[in-house]
């Protein structure tokens, strides 16, 4: 029984997941655009250049509260649970390094295949906030209560 939960679980998350990340609200944005000059005008490389947009954000009241604390928790959150799945599913991905190679590659994907489509945009700070979260994940998934809780 634990197990047809956790399966429904993952595949709610997936779900999930597929929402807000390609079929959400976002629409295309300057669909006008060259897929260049679209990946010019819509990508952030620059490490930490977003995080601290919206920290500074978050100070000085330069924002509406909700668009940073959406962004950098939802980014933090999104891939928290594919910390503890991701392992539970692939057992040989339960040491940190393995994971962590995993990680990169599938958020990559997910930043690249974004871009492409035109339903979001390539930021290195939210490939940053996803895979910390994920690290946060894997962590929670390291205890000892959640081993022996799913065993």
């Amino acid at each position: 029984m634990k197990k047809i939960l956790i399966n429904i679980s993952f595949v709610i998350y997936l779900l999930a997941l597929i929402v807000l990340l390609f079929l959400g609200s976002r629409g295309f944005l300057w669909s006008d655009l060259s897929l260049i000059e679209y990946i010019k005008n819509s990508s952030n490389f620059v490490p930490f250049k977003t995080i601290s947009t919206y920290i500074t954000a978050m100070f000085d009241g330069s924002m509406n509260m909700d668009i940073p604390i959406k962004n950098l928790f939802g980014n933090l959150i999104m891939f928290l649970p594919m910390g503890i799945y991701l392992p539970y599913f692939l057992k040989r991905i339960n040491k940190v390094s393995g994971f962590t190679i995993s990680m990169i590659i599938l958020l990559f994907v997910i930043e690249v295949i974004q871009l492409v489509t035109r339903r979001g945009s390539f930021d290195i700070d939210d490939f940053i906030l996803n895979m910390v979260g994920a690290l946060v994940g894997f962590g929670i998934w390291k205890t000892k209560f959640i081993q022996k809780l799913l065993k």
